[in-house]
């Protein structure tokens, strides 16, 4: 009785393989463009985005660098993580107010929210590129 070997098959060269994190902590829902998962990365694009806008809207404080307050320092990584709309509003000039309402409060932690969502996203995009996580 003759045993068969099994070999492991040759996967495809996947290129660069943090190519969707990148992309999909830059420009939320760009990194599920790039696996294909076209409904997924509308749907997350238009909720970071529309997330942000509307935190914007209601006066959010944006959250700097340097400021030395470890709750600041949390708010700035949650900021930072909707990539390109952080620097847009950076550019921008906005969110740089003194909170004075409830609603500018309500805004910041939905630009915060917005950002750790896309950190998720984009992790979920890496991981559905390198395999780990099945369509």
């Amino acid at each position: 009785m003759v045993s068969k070997v099994q070999v492991p098959e040759k996967k495809e060269s996947q290129g660069f393989v943090y190519g969707a994190l990148l992309l999909g902590w830059l420009i939320p829902g760009a990194g599920h463009l790039l696996t294909r998962h076209w409904i997924r990365a509308l749907l997350l694009f238009t909720s970071i985005t529309t997330m942000f806008a509307l935190g914007l809207a209601m006066q959010a404080k944006l959250y700097q660098p340097n400021t030395g307050d470890m709750l600041d320092m949390l708010g700035f990584a949650g900021d930072l993580g909707t990539g390109l709309l952080y620097f847009i509003g950076q550019l921008l000039n906005l969110g740089h107010t003194a909170v004075q309402t409830a609603t500018a409060d309500y805004g910041t932690k939905f630009a915060v929210v917005a950002g750790l969502l896309n950190f998720i996203s984009a992790v979920d995009a890496h991981n559905l590129r390198i395999g780990r996580k099945a369509s």
